[in-house]
């Protein structure tokens, strides 16, 4: 949110994309962060939490949209077919919530739902790009210990894998180059 790495992904992604449809996933950021203070001064339960952290996500994802204006804004279930190429930016909204395999808790944030979307789509590949240092570890029980990927991940991941992927947000010149085989990167199990 507040990095210049923000800014730098959009362009490195808009240009990827003139190849292949990217579908970002954001994250909840500082709008999320309110929801979490919100819940600890008010002390409403996960649930009414969980669709307010969607929200975050939602304006994110507006926010991103905003920067990039060569991005669409996605919904699930889409109108219409992906087309091939093209920067995508979904905007979650309250059919989320009908999802009975999605616990709604801050166990799954925008990690898992990416997760989530990926498989839905079924897409080739996940990338989770992270603010903090990710790529030192690839195990999804490490990554969860570490606070980094949420802990609802996991189950998610073991029921329907994806060949899923870490970075760092500094990593963003790592995007153009084929390190899709390079195995240090792929996120793995336990």
């Amino acid at each position: 949110y507040g990095t210049a790495e923000l800014k730098l992904w959009l362009d490195t992604l808009r240009e990827y994309a003139e190849k292949q449809a990217i579908v970002i996933v954001p994250g909840g950021g500082p709008f999320a962060d309110q929801v979490r203070t919100a819940q600890q001064t008010h002390h409403f339960d996960d649930n009414h939490a969980h669709h307010m952290a969607i929200l975050a996500m939602a304006q994110f994802g507006l926010l991103i949209s905003g920067i990039c204006a060569e991005s669409q804004l996605f919904s699930f279930p889409p109108n219409h077919q992906l087309r091939p190429t093209g920067l995508f930016v979904w905007i979650p909204d309250s059919r989320l919530l009908s999802d009975t395999k999605l616990p709604h808790s801050w166990d799954i944030s925008s990690d898992s739902l990416a997760l989530w979307l990926a498989n839905e789509l079924n897409s080739e590949q996940l990338i989770l790009v992270k603010q903090a240092n990710a790529t030192d570890h690839t195990s999804i029980t490490e990554l969860i210990k570490l606070d980094i990927i949420d802990s609802g991940f996991k189950s998610l991941f073991s029921h329907n894998p994806i060949d899923s992927y870490i970075l760092s947000a500094s990593d963003y010149s790592l995007f153009t180059k084929s390190f899709f085989t390079d195995i240090d990167y792929r996120l793995s199990l336990p």
